[in-house]
């Protein structure tokens, strides 16, 4: 009786752990997940004057914005997705009012 309370308390500790860990670190993954910027396909430079950046669902990009970076595969629910850049950079980087629209994965389109 003792072993199975201590295994669900550690089942139970380990799942709360690791959902939190997981909330932190990717806090939209209906759009993709942050990654190393050394997977990154491509490279944009996001200044005061861009209002909008296209990418592919699939790609992997790495936002340059004020000396600061985030690089981000897109993996979206959807064939074609739009949404502010705010959503995906950290806290600490401010994108200003930029929507990323996300084109379908050209290697599945018809």
């Amino acid at each position: 009786m003792f072993n199975a309370l201590r295994t669900t308390l550690i089942a139970a500790a380990i799942a709360a752990s690791t959902g939190a860990a997981h909330a932190t670190v990717n806090p939209h993954p209906e759009f993709g997940m942050r990654t190393a910027a050394a997977n990154a396909d491509q490279r944009i430079t996001i200044n005061p004057s861009t209002k909008w950046v296209n990418v592919n669902n699939g790609d992997t990009v790495t936002f340059d914005i004020n000396g600061k970076s985030v690089t981000w595969h897109f993996d979206t629910l959807h064939s074609e997705e739009a949404f502010d850049l705010s959503k995906i950079a950290p806290d600490a980087i401010p994108a200003g009012v930029v929507t990323v629209y996300v084109g379908s994965n050209p290697l599945y389109r018809g």
